[in-house]
């Protein structure tokens, strides 16, 4: 019986968990977290999203087959042709200007995830890179899907941050998750016991790392 990557989740439960409750997730779902946090947190996510576009034109480079080609081209165009442009103009919404992201110094916490997960990638292959990068595309989905659950969880006018957890929850996002957890699934299907737990040491690093990108959020640390 294969792997899949619900494997990779069991194998590093605690990690997980602290990343997809993390306080700061908490305090968004429920309303409280300081506005300020969330400015500091959307402004280094801009960043992120830019090595996230670089990430996927490194799944192109590691492609062997035009689906796959595909797949990594289609996910970079969304990224450079429709998610930065709406990220800007969310944060426009917070009183983040364009030229303000466009002169934003990176925070360690966004250097370490963002190198970690290409390094990940040029020093293995495109399952590698999946990988390192499910945190962020299955752990957003499966965190509005988590806050949704929570009797604490505010929606509507009530709560500043309905729109962000909206986006995670939209159809849209939904479908890319769960298209990203077939493909994730079908591969990992046929690796050994040994590579599993390599691509467990990369999971984990890289929950860990998202982990600590929430938490520069909440401290807002440089």
């Amino acid at each position: 019986m294969g792997y899949r990557f619900s494997n990779l989740t069991a194998a590093c439960q605690d990690d997980w968990r602290a990343y997809i409750e993390h306080d700061f997730v908490r305090d968004l779902g429920d309303g409280t977290l300081d506005e300020n946090a969330f400015r500091h947190y959307l402004k280094q996510d801009y960043l992120f999203l830019i090595h996230f576009a670089r990430a996927y034109a490194l799944a192109a480079y590691k492609s062997r087959t035009l689906a796959d080609l595909r797949q990594a081209h289609e996910g970079l165009k969304a990224i450079v042709d429709l998610e930065l442009g709406l990220h800007v103009g969310y944060c426009q919404e917070w009183g983040i200007s364009e030229a303000d992201l466009a002169d934003l110094p990176e925070a360690r916490a966004t250097l370490a995830y963002t190198r970690y997960v290409l390094d990940a990638g040029s020093r293995g292959d495109l399952l590698d890179l999946h990988v390192a990068l499910a945190p962020c595309v299955v752990g957003y989905g499966e965190i509005a899907n988590w806050l949704n659950a929570q009797p604490s969880t505010l929606r509507g006018e009530a709560n500043p941050y309905d729109a962000w957890i909206a986006m995670y929850e939209s159809e849209d996002f939904q479908s890319a998750m769960h298209a990203e957890l077939e493909w994730i699934d079908a591969r990992l299907a046929d690796v050994t016991p040994a590579r599993f737990a390599e691509l467990c040491t990369v999971f984990r690093d890289a929950t860990r790392l998202e982990v600590d990108f929430w938490q520069m959020g909440l401290d807002r640390t440089d």
